[in-house]
């Protein structure tokens, strides 16, 4: 599944924001719902671990100038939550993507 999210504010205040925001992802996701945790193998993509509803599931994000562009490897069996996923992609999206407070 590949999901992009434009934005106008650059590449690297994307790349500022989405490293400052990262360490919240998991409080973003409704509780229970899925277990994230991210690094950082390039300056432009952000790799994902993802646990739920017991599975497991990887994916990234690279920080483009004008988007961010989410993959993540569904498993069969999660593809019924394809258009849910989806919509939790977009939203986490603009959340990374807003001014880090402080």
């Amino acid at each position: 599944m590949e999901v992009a999210i434009p934005h106008s504010i650059g590449r690297e205040e994307a790349r500022r924001r989405m490293r400052a925001n990262s360490a919240t992802i998991s409080d973003t996701v409704p509780a229970g719902m899925a277990e994230v945790t991210a690094s950082w193998p390039t300056e432009d993509r952000m790799a994902l671990a993802i646990s739920s509803m017991g599975q497991s599931m990887e994916g990234h994000v690279d920080i483009e100038e004008d988007r961010l562009i989410f993959t993540l490897d569904l498993p069969l069996t999660m593809m019924l939550f394809a258009p849910m996923v989806e919509s939790m992609v977009k939203d986490q999206g603009h959340h990374l993507l807003a001014a880090p407070a402080g």
